[in-house]
């Protein structure tokens, strides 16, 4: 038996790095019986005494797992968002912190085709960048093509670091990771124009080495669902709001028609963002509104 990562799953097989090579290996059929599906990112024991093809034995425990993109043991997400085509879209990029922010993920905030954009959008986007740099997240803004100086800055978010990279088709996720690594060779593609979104050029999640990291080269995703967030779990992903509720009048207040309200009055100051906290409410009457499971 053997210790290695998943670094790469296609088909129903599995790619497990260990001591500097890649194993192609299966899953054990009583896998599917306990319901346990390996993901990349995951550590796990397996038999290599087959030189043609390994068995995944046993996967171990997960420091924290994502459903979209599908990665587990992750250090950061690195959240991308375009300035334009596809527009920059601030009620997404809070769809995807929520998500980041409900499984203790730092992320990170790249915003990408700074270069592109009039001096009226440069304005918009300077808004959002300080407002979120205001919250405590990072942020950078990068060009459509990068700079060497630039592409130095952005190694130093990788290294030692497993970081998933999610964000809206188009917005240049495999487009930057080459240019930090043009080996990788990841495939892009062009805006589809008429549809405002990038086409899907990217078929499956990998493991790809950049600046020294792990990087999950993902699919691009237009939507997301808030299936595993309780609307009482809401407002702990949400930092400046999370940092205020113990200020409510009433223990459990989810700041929406509560009196007393610490958050709702710190709207009203403009100490916290309005378009924020109308998200809040967006995503909080979302999860209310959901069917029961059972």
């Amino acid at each position: 038996m053997a210790e290695g990562r998943i670094i790469k799953a296609i088909s129903g097989f599995y790619y497990v790095k260990s001591d500097g090579e890649v194993h192609q290996c299966r899953g054990r059929g009583v896998f599917r019986k306990k319901n346990i599906t390996p993901l990349v990112g995951d550590f796990v024991v397996f038999d290599k005494n087959n030189p043609d093809e390994g068995y995944v034995m046993e996967v171990k425990p997960r420091k924290n797992e994502l459903i979209r993109p599908p990665v587990a043991n992750i250090d950061q997400a690195i959240i991308v968002s375009s300035a334009t085509m596809p527009d920059f879209n601030p009620l997404l990029l809070d769809r995807f912190l929520v998500l980041i922010e409900s499984k203790g993920i730092k992320p990170i905030i790249f915003v990408t085709k700074k270069d592109i954009i009039s001096e009226s959008q440069r304005q918009f986007i300077d808004d959002y960048v300080r407002e979120y740099q205001q919250i405590g997240y990072e942020v950078e803004l990068l060009s459509s093509k990068e700079n060497l100086n630039e592409l130095s800055k952005l190694e130093s978010y990788f290294s030692n670091n497993v970081s998933v990279i999610a964000g809206q088709s188009g917005v240049g996720k495999s487009s930057f990771l080459n240019a930090i690594n043009p080996l990788l060779q990841l495939k892009t593609d062009d805006i589809s124009k008429s549809l405002g979104r990038g086409k899907h050029t990217t078929r499956h999640v990998e493991l790809v080495e950049v600046g020294d990291g792990l990087v999950a080269d993902t699919p691009g995703f237009s939507t997301l669902d808030f299936n595993e967030i309780e609307a009482n779990e809401l407002d702990e992903c949400f930092p400046e709001i999370n940092e205020l509720k113990p200020y409510c009048k009433f223990r459990g207040c989810m700041h929406n028609k509560e009196p007393k309200c610490a958050v709702k009055q710190a709207v009203e100051k403009d100490e916290i963002s309005n378009k924020r906290y109308e998200h809040y409410i967006s995503f909080l009457n979302e999860i209310n509104s959901r069917k029961p499971r059972y």
